[in-house]
């Protein structure tokens, strides 16, 4: 028998793929509707999107072959929708953050924070969080988590006073890092060894102080790896580009509202996010604080003496890296350059409370901007495979004295072709084409009518609930698949109950990010809890706290600035022409909480 369930397990993502659309099928064939159809194809979806029976992109695939052959969407039509403008900003955000990780700036960055702000152990966790989030702002969030944790360990390897792992038992410092710095550690045994020899033998150490101060170590190690996961997280919320999520809101409001006038474009929501991630960055400081050190403020702060051999030795890790890298290079100055080009045409393209450039060069016939996010993204991207890496000039090959060439350009295909995430692009337009298909067939219409009693119910209640719902839900499958899939749905339950879109939309993309419970929600998550030190008890006791705090702090953010940002009191005219039903000045001005 156990070699039976054995058997099934072993099997299981095969009879998932192979019965799971049997088991759906009398939807539609006891309603043959179109909209029966595009509810069995976001069904079967949802399920192999939850499972991951399928790579995530070739689910993704599923409406270019079922909405044509149920009748809802040509295929030129479902085509069009996995190449979007949410699309090529992805790409073009992507390209500018492999630049910058091809070159080493993040981690130039890094060191360069770490050294300002010193080693004590509450500020060191406060420079951890504050350097991560910050880079995966840009950044994708596992590449800056799977580069702070080895500096983090090796930092608290110093700091501790002992190498880890079998290192240890050898006197070695551990290699497994990439922090490869000889340790002052090995000079100041020698010289402590001379003196125990002329002085006596050292007196014992007791083993219960020795046993807490292990305890307390450990606590710390656990708090350290936490804080780089969890602020990586954090840091992805607040830019559009931070983490695809985000990207996959842009794109379904583009889709479902085609009138909404770029409503969301990364000026509009960095002022609305940025705020939100600050806020809960420094909550989560003061939480595992509290949870891995507790709240003795002197001790913390580092401010005994029986911590500072060991925290200058940690700060010499810090400050020898940071001296590895040697002075800026040419390359390192231009990608810094290009990026905060970049940065500044996202922010003055279209800010909405002053006259952009995009709408003075490059305006329609209505005076909006032509040139989108993605428009600038991609040429920053372009950009990149255009200047040289090196001052201008010919160079000898090495061996090859009388060949020249030009030196390589900031950024080749050979990185992008390897780095490059086209799983996010693809499953980025798998959603779009699911939305469109939902509009096509009518089941948009179909849901928003059914979710109508809900209109009794106060909107802050409404999006406190769902972003409960998205926080839970997030932690056992993809944020990005978890987004797809009830956007689509939010914004048709919107319509029926006549609130903002956004007022539900907005929370719901930012609770996806809350994914802090369990090692397989992200693989931010999944990498710090790899390194070692962590028990899955504590991530979750650690992360569900986080949780709660996260969503309080979102339905903040949607209470108070988010209204007068994105006209949040009323029903919007761009949403109102995508239903047949009408929503009415009196109604829509009290369907969201003043703030």
């Amino acid at each position: 028998m156990a070699t039976c369930w054995q058997g099934l397990w072993a099997y299981r993502f095969y009879l998932i793929v192979f019965f799971l659309p049997i088991f759906l099928l009398p939807l539609p064939i006891l309603i043959p509707t179109k909209e029966a159809y595009c509810a069995y194809t976001i069904i079967l979806m949802a399920f192999l999107w939850c499972t991951e029976a399928l790579p995530l992109a070739i689910t993704a695939f599923l409406p270019t072959v079922m909405f044509p052959m149920m009748g809802i969407m040509g295929a030129s039509v479902v085509s069009t929708e996995y190449l979007k403008d949410s699309n090529m900003l992805f790409i073009g955000g992507m390209l500018v953050a492999l630049a910058v990780e091809h070159w080493n700036l993040h981690k130039r960055i890094a060191l360069r924070v770490l050294l300002t702000i010193g080693v004590r152990p509450s500020l060191l966790i406060l420079g951890f969080m504050v350097v991560t989030a910050f880079l995966s702002m840009w950044i994708s969030n596992t590449a800056t988590t799977a580069m702070m944790v080895p500096i983090a360990r090796a930092v608290l390897d110093q700091l501790h006073g002992t190498p880890t792992g079998t290192d240890a038992e050898e006197g070695r410092n551990n290699p497994t890092f990439e922090l490869q710095e000889p340790s002052p550690q090995k000079e100041e045994t020698k010289l402590d060894e001379k003196d125990n020899k002329q002085d006596g033998p050292a007196p014992p150490v007791p083993s219960e102080s020795r046993a807490q101060r292990n305890e307390e170590q450990l606590r710390f190690t656990q708090g350290m790896s936490l804080c780089v996961c969890y602020s990586a997280s954090i840091g992805g919320i607040a830019t559009l580009t931070g983490t695809t999520t985000n990207l996959v809101l842009q794109g379904q409001v583009n889709s479902i509202f085609p009138q909404n006038g770029n409503v969301v474009n990364f000026a509009s929501w960095f002022f609305f996010a940025f705020p939100t991630m600050v806020i809960l960055l420094l909550l989560s400081w003061v939480w595992l604080q509290f949870l891995f050190l507790g709240f003795n403020f002197r001790k913390n702060c580092g401010l005994g003496d029986q911590m500072r051999k060991q925290e200058r030795a940690a700060f010499e890790v810090i400050r020898r890296e940071h001296k590895r890298l040697g002075p800026m290079t040419f390359a390192e100055k231009a990608v810094t350059i290009l990026f905060v080009l970049l940065v500044v045409l996202w922010f003055t393209r279209e800010p909405g409370f002053f006259t952009g450039w995009g709408n003075l060069a490059f305006s329609d016939e209505n005076g909006n901007s032509m040139p989108s996010d993605g428009t600038v993204a991609i040429l920053i991207g372009v950009i990149l495979f255009i200047v040289p890496s090196k001052i201008p000039g010919l160079t000898q090959e090495p061996g090859k004295p009388e060949k020249l060439k030009a030196p390589p350009a900031l950024l080749n295909w050979k990185i992008v072709k390897e780095k490059m995430p086209w799983n996010i692009v693809l499953l980025l337009g798998g959603g779009f084409a699911l939305a469109k298909g939902s509009e096509e067939s009518g089941l948009s219409k179909w849901l928003g009518d059914k979710l109508t009693p809900l209109e009794s119910v106060p909107p802050p209640a409404i999006a406190l609930i769902l972003c409960l719902l998205i926080a839970t839900f997030t932690e056992c499958t993809s944020n990005v698949a978890t987004t797809t899939i009830f956007l689509p749905i939010l914004a048709s339950m919107s319509q029926a109950i006549c609130i903002h879109p956004l007022y539900v939309m907005l929370p719901c993309t930012l609770s996806s990010s809350l994914a802090f419970m369990l090692p397989v929600a992200t693989p931010p998550n999944a990498i710090a809890f790899s390194f070692g030190g962590l028990k899955v008890t504590d991530m979750a006791r650690a992360g569900f706290m986080l949780n709660i705090i996260g969503v309080l702090v979102i339905t903040l953010a949607i209470n108070t600035w988010s209204i007068p940002m994105f006209d949040l009191h009323r029903f919007p005219s761009w949403a109102q022409s995508n239903t047949t039903g009408f929503c009415g000045v009196s109604q829509a001005n009290v369907t969201t909480p003043s703030p």
